[in-house]
């Protein structure tokens, strides 16, 4: 599937399916994780995608191992706003695309049916008229964020 495919992975639809049968187990923490496997204070999680992918595979691989039927991509952070934070609001669709597959990866080395979920987690920053974020920029900035998971092929997005 290439980026500009929005067609559905195949079996993707199993997710619904597999919820109408039976209760699914999602994984937990991903920062946490991260930082027990050596994620020095001060790093951008997200930026492990790439710099870093066995660490955030290993993550996914031990809450495949503990049972989860669902795994959250390592994107809570991966809005434009918390990645310029770190200088790596460039590499957006770079990033998210990169944890898709990181997630993807451990999901079909499985060796059972083990489910992607796409995480999107806050800006950092409040809506006016609280904060001067506008409701347009959110909505945008949000978008963007979805526009890449998208296509790297989740079976879902969570939005915590």
């Amino acid at each position: 599937m290439t980026t500009t495919d929005r067609s559905p992975r195949p079996g993707a639809g199993q997710l619904g399916a597999t919820l109408a049968q039976r209760v699914v187990v999602a994984d937990g923490a991903m920062g946490t994780m991260l930082q027990e496997a050596g994620m020095a204070p001060g790093d951008c999680p997200e930026g492990l995608n790439t710099a870093s992918p066995d660490m955030v595979t290993g993550v996914h691989l031990k809450y495949v191992d503990a049972g989860a039927d669902i795994i959250t991509t390592n994107t809570f952070g991966g809005s434009r706003i918390k990645l310029a934070e770190y200088g790596l609001e460039p590499r957006l669709a770079e990033l998210n695309a990169a944890a898709v597959g990181l997630a993807r990866k451990a999901a079909e080395g499985a060796g059972r049916e083990v489910f992607v979920a796409a995480d999107i987690g806050p800006t950092g920053r409040f809506i006016e008229p609280v904060g001067s974020l506008t409701f347009d920029e959110a909505y945008e900035v949000f978008a963007e964020q979805v526009r890449a998971i998208s296509a790297a092929g989740p079976d879902c997005i969570l939005i915590e």
